[in-house]
């Protein structure tokens, strides 16, 4: 009973008018200071020293018009606060594994408003992995890409071979 309550709480929060909801404790950084907003959680376990991650994360969703990608934001997301929390940066490992309509937003396209937070991600050490078979289908080659994203058979093959590396699957 008590786990049902507390998913019909997780689903109210979660179809909460943006109006309804408390942003103020959110801030963006130490990695990423211009995204990636997270808040404190006073009073939460405390992770351990040890803490060591490696998380593939699967983004099919493209970004709306004229924004981010909300699947790449939320890998920075994962990065900002675990840092903030006291996990060595050295010790994240992020891919951001991206198939489907979410193709468009790893292309040096005009407008692609993603694009500098993905070259900033790069630049320390996320790894964006594009599904060749999305690629083929939606008409993107290698050379329309943003330098340093990866392409691969398929982003079933990506996670397969990530996996084998280590990597769980963030379902965010």
């Amino acid at each position: 009973m008590k786990r049902i309550a507390l998913m019909a709480v997780a689903g109210l929060l979660m179809t909460a008018p943006a109006s309804a909801q408390d942003m103020s404790a959110f801030a963006t950084g130490p990695v990423f200071e211009d995204f990636g907003p997270h808040a404190p959680v006073d009073g939460g376990e405390p992770l351990p020293s040890f803490s060591r991650f490696a998380i593939a994360f699967d983004v099919a969703t493209p970004a709306e018009t004229g924004a981010r990608n909300r699947g790449f934001e939320s890998a920075a997301r994962f990065i900002n606060m675990h840092v903030a929390a006291g996990v060595p940066e050295d010790r994240i490992q992020l891919a951001v594994v991206v198939h489907g309509r979410a193709t468009l937003d790893l292309t040096t396209r005009e407008g692609n408003a993603s694009r500098p937070m993905i070259e900033a991600m790069l630049a320390k050490g996320v790894r964006f992995i594009l599904c060749g078979q999305s690629a083929a289908a939606n008409g993107v080659k290698k050379a329309d890409l943003i330098e340093g994203v990866e392409l691969h058979l398929s982003a079933m093959t990506a996670h397969a071979l990530l996996q084998q590396d280590g990597y769980t699957v963030n379902p965010f």
